[in-house]
Formats: C-alpha cells, sequence, structure tokens
C-alpha cells in the first residue's frame, strides 16, 4: 500500500523573510515524504496583490490592437468597475482592520497597514496605464472610425450651441446647488455618485474670497451625451461633467466661477449583519442596503487640477487620508464608456455568435425523457442556455411533476426560471427556492424575487445562518408509473441566461439515483436541520469538500512517491486556501505534475526549485468570462477522478458557503473534459499568461512558424460546425 504524506505543524511564530513582491522566501526544509522536502514555511503570494495582477490583465486587452476596438472600451470599463468593488470590499476591509488596530497578517506574512502601502502603489500605476490607454490608444483610434470623445473646449460653435441647449433644458431644471459654508453643511455624498465641486468668487468685495459649492448629480441623468452634428458624418460624445463644468456659472449669477472638478466618492459597501440576532434576515437586509449610502468613505477620485484648498476641503469633510485619493487625467468613472459599445458598429466588435441549440436535449422533446436514459453535459455559451431554462419550465407545466427544489444566486431581472418556479406554484406543485438574500450587489433583485416567490405560494428559504448559498442545483420529483423518479441539474454558473451567454460554464443534468438524491439531501440539509449530513457522491461544503480536495491531491502525492503515474489539472476562478496549497507543494514535491489554470487570484507560486518546479500555472482573460471549476486527478492506474462545481479553493468557498462539486461518471462527457477542454485550455497561446515565481504574468512565445492558438475560438468554431451538422442531418 502507498502511503501518503505525512502532516507537519509549522509554529506560527517561524517566519521566514519577505522580498519587495510580498513574497515569502523559503528556508529550512523538512521531511514530508521519503525522498522528498519541503520548506517550512511555503511562499505565497499576496491575494489582493495578486487580484490586481487580474485587472491588469484585463487592462491588456484593452491594449491590445488584435481585440476589435469597442471591446477594447468594454475591456476598460470592465477594469474601472473591477477597482470600484475592489475598494467599496477588500480596501475597505483593510482599512476597517487598520482602524481597528488589528496587525494580523495573511498566509504571505503581509499585515493590513503594509498591505494598504502596497495597494495603493500598484493601483496608482494600474489608474495611470488606464488612462494612458485611453487617451493614447482608445481615442484616437475610435476618432478614426467616426467615434469623437470631446471637452468643452474642443466643440465646434455648432456642437456648442446644442450642448449649451441640452444643459437648459435636460439637466440645468434637475440639479441643486449646495453651498458648502458654516450655514450649509457639507451634504451625504451617494456611493460612487457624479457631483462636481465648483470654486467661486465674489466679484464685489476688495479681496478674493474663494467659495465653494457643490452641484450632485441624480443618477438619472446620462453620463455620456451624444451630441447631435449638424450635416457631419459619425458620433461625437460628450461627458456630462463636462457639460456641467462648462455652464456651472448658470447656477451662481452675480459669481465668477474660477474652476469646477467632478470627482466621486466610494464608500465601504459590505454588509454587517448578524444573521442569529436578524428575527427577519429580508428586512434586515433591506434596512443595511440604505445604510450602505451613509457607508464611510474608502477612495475619491477628483480630476486633475482642482486647488489644494478645495482638495483639503474634500479630504476633511469625508475624513478620508490623501493616500486614498486619485487625481485623474480624464473623465471619472469609465465604467459609462460601456453604452457606447452598445452602437451598431458590427465591424468593432467581435464577429457575432449564437450560441448552439443542444442536439441532445431539442427543444420539441422532453427534458425528462432524455435525461431518464443519460447524462448530459453542456458547456456554455457554445452550448445554449435553454434547456437549463426548459427543464425547469418543463417541470412546471408537466402534471406528472409533484415538487420542484431550486437554488437561485443571481439572475436576470426578467428570469425565466424565477416565472416558471411561480407558475408552478400555481399549478399546485410544492416549490422551494433557496434564495441568497447575501449576493453582494445583488441583494435588491434578490429581495424583490423573495417577495415574488413568496406571494405566488413558493417555500422561500434563505440556507443555512453564516454561509451564502452559492451552489448551483435544480432537483425536480417526478411521477412516473408507480414510482418517484428525481431529475437534477447541476452547475458551474448562475440561473442566469444572460450571463450564460457571456460565462463558459458547465450545466449536468442527470437522473442518477446516487446524484440525486445527494442534490435532495442537500436540499433538506439547507431548509431543515442536520448536524453532520453524509453525501455519497457530492461533495458539498462546507461538510465534506476541502477534506475530500485535500485527499485527492495526497493520493496523487502517494502514487507519485510509488512510482505510479500521478497528474492533477484544475481549473477556477481563484486559488487562496494554504492548506490547500500546502498540499498542491507538496505533490510537486512527490513528482506531480500539476497544471493549474486560475483566472483571477492565484497565492500559489509556481516554479520555484525544491518547492513547486512540478506546478504550472495559467491566467486566460478573453471574449468570455472564463467561470467553470472543474478538476482532474489521475488516480494512477484506475478511474480518473473528475468534478465540476461552484467552489474555487478559497477558506470562503470551502468554509462559509455552500457548494456543490459533483462527479463527472458519463463516459463520453469525461473524455470530452480530458481531451477537449484541459487540452484546448493548456494550448492557449492567444489569452493565456502564465505566472511565473516573481509574480509576472507572461505570454507563451510561439515556436517560430506556428500559429497562435485561441480555445475561445476552438470551442466556437466547434459550436459552428455542430450547427451546420444539426442543419444538414437534424436526425442525428
Amino acid at each position: 500500500m502507498s502511503r501518503r504524506a505525512s502532516k507537519t505543524t509549522i509554529p506560527s511564530d517561524d517566519l521566514p523573510p519577505i522580498n519587495r513582491r510580498g513574497l515569502r522566501v523559503p528556508h529550512n526544509k523538512v521531511s514530508l515524504v521519503q525522498g522528498h522536502t519541503r520548506p517550512t514555511k511555503a511562499a505565497y503570494f499576496n491575494r489582493e496583490l495578486s487580484w490586481l495582477s487580474f485587472n491588469r490583465r484585463v487592462l491588456e486587452q484593452a491594449r491590445n490592437p488584435e481585440v476589435p476596438l469597442l471591446e477594447r472600451v468594454k475591456f476598460l470599463a470592465i477594469v474601472c468597475s473591477n477597482l470600484d468593488e475592489f475598494f467599496e470590499i477588500r480596501v475597505a476591509g483593510l482599512i476597517q482592520q487598520v482602524a481597528a488596530g488589528s496587525t494580523k497578517s495573511g498566509i504571505d506574512g503581509l499585515g493590513p497597514r503594509e498591505q494598504l502601502r502596497r495597494i495603493h502603489s500598484v493601483v496608482a500605476s494600474l489608474v495611470d496605464d488606464q488612462y494612458r490607454t485611453w487617451h493614447d490608444d482608445l481615442v484616437p483610434a475610435l476618432a478614426a472610425e467616426g467615434i469623437s470623445f470631446k471637452s468643452a473646449d474642443e466643440l465646434t460653435p455648432h456642437e456648442l450651441i446644442w450642448v449649451q441647449q441640452y444643459f437648459e433644458e435636460q439637466v440645468f431644471p434637475v440639479l441643486t446647488p449646495l453651498g458648502l459654508d458654516q450655514s450649509h453643511p457639507f451634504p451625504q455624498l451617494g456611493n460612487k455618485t457624479l457631483n462636481v465641486i465648483v470654486s467661486l468668487d465674489d466679484p464685489e468685495t476688495a479681496e478674493e474670497e474663494r467659495q465653494a459649492a457643490l452641484l450632485p448629480v441624480p443618477r438619472i441623468l446620462p453620463r455620456l451625451v451624444r451630441v447631435e452634428s449638424k450635416g457631419e458624418d459619425g458620433d461625437t460624445y460628450v461627458f456630462l461633467s463636462e457639460i456641467i463644468k462648462l455652464c456651472a456659472d448658470s447656477f451662481f449669477p452675480g459669481f465668477r466661477v474660477n474652476g469646477a472638478h467632478a470627482f466621486r466618492v466610494t464608500r465601504n459597501s459590505d454588509l454587517y449583519i448578524d444573521e442569529e440576532e436578524a428575527e427577519n434576515l429580508l428586512k434586515t437586509i433591506e434596512e443595511e442596503l440604505r445604510n450602505l449610502r451613509r457607508g464611510a468613505a474608502v477612495r475619491l477620485e477628483i480630476e486633475e487640477g482642482v486647488s489644494e484648498g478645495i482638495f483639503s476641503t474634500l479630504c476633511e469633510h469625508l475624513e478620508l487620508s490623501h493616500e486614498y485619493v486619485f487625481r485623474l487625467n480624464g473623465p471619472l468613472n469609465l465604467l459609462r464608456l460601456m453604452s457606447v459599445t452598445e452602437i451598431n458598429r458590427p465591424d468593432l466588435k467581435y464577429p457575432d455568435f449564437v450560441p448552439v441549440p443542444s442536439a441532445v436535449i431539442p427543444t420539441d422533446t422532453s427534458p425528462f425523457k432524455v435525461i431518464r436514459e443519460r447524462d448530459v453535459l453542456l458547456h456554455h455559451p457554445y452550448d445554449s442556455f435553454t434547456p437549463v431554462v426548459d427543464f425547469v419550465a418543463a417541470a412546471a407545466h408537466d402534471p406528472d411533476v409533484l415538487s420542484m427544489k431550486q437554488t437561485l444566486y443571481r439572475t436576470s431581472g426578467d428570469s425565466p426560471i424565477v416565472r416558471a418556479l411561480i407558475e408552478a406554484s400555481r399549478n399546485g406543485k410544492q416549490v422551494t427556492a433557496l434564495v441568497e438574500l447575501k449576493a453582494r450587489f445583488d441583494e435588491a433583485n434578490n429581495i424583490e424575487w423573495a417577495r415574488q416567490l413568496e406571494e405566488a405560494g413558493v417555500l422561500v428559504v434563505y440556507g443555512l445562518v453564516g454561509h451564502k448559498t452559492h451552489c448551483k442545483c435544480s432537483l425536480v420529483v417526478r411521477r412516473e408509473g408507480e414510482k418517484l423518479r428525481r431529475y437534477a441539474h447541476l452547475g458551474t454558473g448562475n440561473y442566469n441566461p444572460k450571463t450564460a451567454r457571456l460565462y463558459t460554464d458547465l450545466s449536468l443534468f442527470t437522473s442518477r439515483e446516487d446524484l440525486t438524491e445527494d442534490v435532495a439531501n442537500t436540499f433538506n440539509t439547507l431548509t431543515g436541520f442536520s448536524r453532520e449530513p453524509e453525501f455519497e457522491r457530492l461533495l458539498v461544503a462546507p461538510f465534506n469538500l476541502h477534506a475530500r480536495m485535500i485527499e485527492l491531491i495526497d493520493v496523487e502525492t502517494a502514487n507519485a512517491a510509488a512510482s505510479k503515474p500521478a497528474r492533477i489539472m484544475a481549473k477556477m476562478n481563484s486559488l487562496v486556501d494554504k492548506a490547500t496549497i500546502d498540499h498542491l507543494y507538496t505533490a510537486s514535491q512527490a513528482g506531480v505534475k500539476i497544471d493549474l489554470i486560475v483566472r483571477g487570484i492565484c497565492c500559489l507560486v509556481p516554479g520555484v526549485p525544491g518547492l513547486s518546479e512540478n506546478i504550472r500555472v495559467r491566467s486566460i482573460v478573453g471574449r468570455y468570462l472564463e467561470h467553470a471549476r472543474v478538476f482532474y486527478f489521475q488516480n494512477a492506474d484506475a478511474e480518473p477522478h473528475i468534478y465540476a462545481g461552484s467552489a474555487d479553493w478559497m477558506p470562503r468557498n470551502f468554509f462559509r458557503r455552500i457548494e456543490v462539486v459533483f462527479p463527472i461518471d458519463d463516459e463520453a462527457a469525461r473524455n470530452w473534459i480530458i481531451e477537449e477542454l484541459f487540452a484546448a485550455e493548456l494550448r492557449d497561446t492567444t489569452n493565456a499568461r502564465e505566472l511565473h515565481s516573481n509574480g509576472a504574468y507572461n505570454p507563451e512565445v510561439l515556436p517560430e512558424g506556428e500559429s497562435a492558438f485561441s480555445v475561445q475560438n476552438y470551442f466556437i468554431k466547434a459550436a459552428n460546425l455542430r450547427r451546420e451538422r444539426q442543419a444538414h442531418f437534424p436526425e442525428s
């Protein structure tokens, strides 16, 4: 029998030095597996800095001339959106730790204060590059295509007249100027709202007397305005902030405007809820959502050129130190550029791709008939998400369906899934919905869905106290003759038809009794009481997922130590969990070949001699958001273990969320994952970047004469070939 790696306890104060990249430098090795060693303290990348590195890879797409122009604009907008959430949640949390006097460090050894210092340096560089990309690359390229962005002083006389009229008719009646003096207290500014601060002089006073006023801009006004250009081809846009600054003197008759600058404040947006004390979770979260508008300021973005007096006034009233201020060389909130990407210019976008309808579960066939005979695995967005919607809708109308159970984490605003659940309840079926009210930034939507579901008679449950329900499960119980049969859908992505066209995910339909019984057990655990639920096939966090993943890694370690074949391939969004990383390091030391495809955060350091030289990490950032979590363990000469599911390898997924990771049993699906999914993703040389031990993500250097390979283009071509075959051979 092969021997697994023994565990070694490391004293918490035995910390190796930290280099300037935030990387622990290994020393003092101890034996873990016979013939193999690893450092007593492994090297880890900082979580927050690793996330910022991911956002830089998104920015690389905006700078890439091979990407269609309007798609580059979209990537630039995504960078802005990502940074907003980063400050609202991650930076806000670190600021709170510093304020509380916490010096506790993460697995990389950096305390909160040092993390904030490094974050500021990295973000400052990222923001500079972001605006340099906008001004130097995108604005000229867009202008060459007839799409112009102008400041107020660049407008033609005709455009200037049009803009002033637009201001008088659409903007002036809506805005309210707020003076800043002893009789006018500083107002409460909303999170990420546009504001303009105006510096004023009274020309009738002998001395120059600087005064300031605010112009808060309501969200209802469009931030990007298309200017009607007389007799000119192309489109001209001007940011609303430019229009307001141009016409600011209209609000202050008799005063001289010395300057006007747009700014916005980012606030702490994390929810603070004690679920055990909250009698009504829904009402408590509603109240917290209202409180978020008054969260502590964590970032100030303001246009360059503002006077020091105005700058100090803002920082003082916001109680914000200067290191959390970013002076921007350009328009605030580049996320507003997203509206431009919707214009009808197909020549500046990715070629249209429509997901392929499933030939296995056609829309005119009962999904239950197909799933009863075989498992079905779909790959979104290349395979249409319609079968998932149809599965729930068919159950809602099928007179033989007795009950339905459904998790809802994030869904679309006009969710066909929710509509089907409501209809099912009205049709007399017992319907249970596990709605996660704390799905970040979707809380308000989910509250509304919960209310509508409850009004229709659906049993709405909010899951386990202290744990987010993040798993993606749907269960249908159907009467077939004298027996009841369960059908399940298990996924890696949300029940959202809109994001299913943008995210790469997997869907599994099954009626296997061992799997559907575990799915039923999962729902019963979430809706009822169970201290130690048991699962035969599913890996369910926080119960057995972490332990089983560690065990699977250790089996590969033991196999390698016994000179048996050993291989791990894993695809996920983030890798943060220290125990998992340490066991991967041990596996590498034993000789296990490990390929990790980690889109975002990765705290594991690959390629370190004596530690992780057998581990390769790559990130793929492209047209679609790589979102599926898939895991392969070779298992020597036996059948490989192949899983997919909702969980990343992070402490929150292992211990603070309800996650479901399911086995792939169907032989065709298993072969596809090994020979197509992993093989293609490990071949990508277009959008893939390989992580090196110094923290850099570098593209692979193509051998001379070899063409670049894009995994996403590969699956698009494969999907289009399936579409053509279906058109020519509809019965196949």
